[in-house]
């Protein structure tokens, strides 16, 4: 029987799961087989233990980048979610500078054009930031020019409630200020309620 056998099951111990997979690469391995199971309850639990390991323990699957970044390739909206989440957490680890080569292919994803690859690749920006603060203009850039993107007026709105977000992690340090303040502000107009939400509750943290 599989050590894993239980990620069948719908509630399972993500901890220790995780300390198994510490413990035995055969467990890591097949957890990172799992994560590209066609079954759905084994593909989600075999991501939250990887996500687990990845926020803990990064240094462990530091050297699988290479599977996580290829996984931002795929057509499939849900790898992508998954080496978007993972790779954000290990950039605190990367000490080769990995992050700076996918740099372009990560926030490319930007365009993707469904909306889950680029909401989270906007949510994860601030961890992102924190891990590597001298990519903080670049990125800042990137997110300020979500209007570029091809996505349609309804979806752009919507995925600027993330990109509000994550401006509100790192705005103390940012060195375009003026235009996150000017950005925000106008969402306050947005057709999308949740990123209407964001703009007032950021503004009543940052506006002076």
């Amino acid at each position: 029987m599989s050590p894993l056998s239980d990620l069948t099951k719908k509630d399972i111990n993500v901890e220790k799961v995780a300390k198994k997979a510490l413990k035995d690469n055969k467990v890591l391995s097949e957890l990172l087989e799992n994560i590209l199971s066609r079954k759905e309850t084994i593909r989600f639990n075999s991501f939250n233990v990887l996500l687990f390991i990845s926020q803990r323990d990064p240094e462990v699957l530091y050297p699988r980048w290479d599977f996580f970044a290829k996984l931002l390739n795929s057509d499939n909206a849900y790898y992508k979610y998954i080496g978007i989440y993972i790779i954000a957490n290990l950039t605190r680890v990367d000490t080769k500078s990995k992050f700076e080569r996918i740099f372009n292919k990560y926030y490319n994803l930007l365009d993707d054009p469904r909306i889950v690859p680029p909401s989270h690749v906007a949510l994860n920006s601030g961890k992102i930031i924190r891990a590597k603060p001298k990519l903080e203009n670049k990125i800042t850039k990137r997110l300020l020019g979500i209007d570029e993107t091809r996505h349609e007026p309804e979806r752009k709105d919507l995925i600027k409630s993330y990109v509000i977000e994550a401006f509100g992690e790192y705005f103390g340090q940012a060195k375009k200020q003026k235009e996150i303040m000017e950005f925000v502000k106008r969402q306050l107009n947005s057709k999308s309620p949740k990123t209407r939400k964001k703009a007032k509750e950021f503004l009543k943290k940052w506006q002076k």
